[in-house]
């Protein structure tokens, strides 16, 4: 891999960073390291490869980061130094894995730029879930790029759920990728609570008659974090379906931003495709941009898109004030409220229950910090 110094970064100012904090990013502060990860579940279909076989599960062109992951994960297969971050599961025809994989990876040192690798093959026919989780230390000022790509053969069913509980300090540049081959089911669910700067870029291409996909997200971003999403629905045979659903709530000063496409490509009739982006803004000094886009170039399909920016509606606050509910307590309320159509359609491997309380729990840090919110965002 050349120098780190060397390398020429994107910048805001092109379409696919726009809005994004990469401007900040010193990639020269940071020097090749490792994580900690550890896998649990069914060790018959995981491996710790030294190549990774999946390549052609996106359509997407690949950005700087993305680049440097491929070019680290080449180094490591030919011998370079492994981080250990590199799992592979596999699944053989028709089986079914009836316990979650786990991944866990954890972030223990400053200064350290890694790049964890996932790979889930599933076979014709085939069931299986995966769950991965990242995590760092508390004041780990880090960078991860992780890199997750997902390929469901006929009638497979996968389910996949990212867990982000980083530290404040800790920057996160992902990818998820996956494709669906003929009647297969892609369930991809992300959880983005932690981290400085946390970006996803995720992308599922439908490329056989009958496969369908959902996409979830919930984040909450307070204090001075930002959550960014990027996401693809690409359609790429006829009578497939995709359905994306992501929610963000952010406070203080903290910022989001999602921007979405939907492509039905000229062969893709009969295709459903629907995509909807909310976002709660609960203080005056939090932001969130919202962009979804339709790219359709066949008839005889059903596509839908919608987005919303704005503070908790006037009424509701109004309605359970009025009840002798405390703002703060009727604040939490809403924003439940808000959540519970996402947080309802997550798998049980996300552990909705933890959910739940984790998002109490920065509602409570807030309410306590003294951080009422007002009514005074965009919308």
């Amino acid at each position: 891999m050349p120098a780190l110094a060397s390398i020429v970064l994107p910048t805001a100012e092109e379409e696919l960073w726009r809005y994004s904090r990469i401007d900040a990013l010193e990639l020269a502060a940071y020097s090749l390291g490792s994580l900690t990860t550890t896998v649990s579940g069914d060790e018959s279909v995981v491996s710790r490869e030294s190549r990774l076989a999946l390549t052609d599960v996106s359509s997407e062109p690949g950005d700087a980061f993305e680049t440097l992951h491929e070019e680290e994960v080449g180094r490591q297969s030919t011998g370079g130094a492994r981080d250990g971050g590199a799992v592979r599961v596999a699944t053989s025809r028709g089986q079914v894995v009836a316990t979650p994989i786990v991944i866990m990876h954890a972030a223990r040192e400053s200064g350290v730029l890694s790049f964890p690798s996932l790979e889930v093959d599933a076979a014709e026919n085939s069931e299986v879930t995966v769950v991965e989780r990242f995590t760092s230390s508390v004041g780990c000022r880090s960078l991860l790029v992780p890199m997750v790509k997902i390929r469901a053969a006929q009638s497979a069913r996968v389910t996949y759920v990212a867990i982000n509980e980083l530290s404040r300090d800790t920057w996160l540049i992902g990818y998820q990728r996956a494709s669906g081959e003929r009647d297969s089911s892609i369930s991809s669910s992300t959880i983005a609570l932690g981290g400085d700067y946390s970006r996803v870029r995720a992308g599922v291409r439908l490329v056989g008659q009958g496969a369908s996909a959902k996409q979830i997200a919930l984040y909450f971003a307070d204090g001075q974090q930002m959550h960014d999403f990027r996401t693809l629905q690409d359609h790429a045979a006829p009578r497939t379906r995709s359905d994306l659903l992501f929610k963000g709530a952010v406070r203080d000063t903290a910022k989001s931003v999602y921007t979405g496409l939907i492509k039905i490509r000229d062969n893709a009739e009969k295709s459903e495709a629907f995509q909807t982006n909310r976002n709660l803004t609960l203080s005056s000094g939090a932001w969130a941009e919202s962009v979804p886009n339709l790219e359709i170039e066949t008839n005889d399909v059903k596509c839908s898109h919608a987005s919303t920016v704005g503070p908790i509606d006037d009424e509701q606050r109004f309605y359970l004030e009025s009840r002798g509910i405390r703002p703060e307590v009727a604040e939490r309320l809403v924003v439940f409220g808000f959540f519970a159509d996402v947080i309802d359609r997550l798998p049980a491997a996300a552990q909705p229950d933890v959910l739940r309380r984790k998002v109490g729990e920065k509602l409570t840090a807030a309410a306590t910090a003294g951080t009422g919110a007002t009514t005074g965002a965009r919308s």
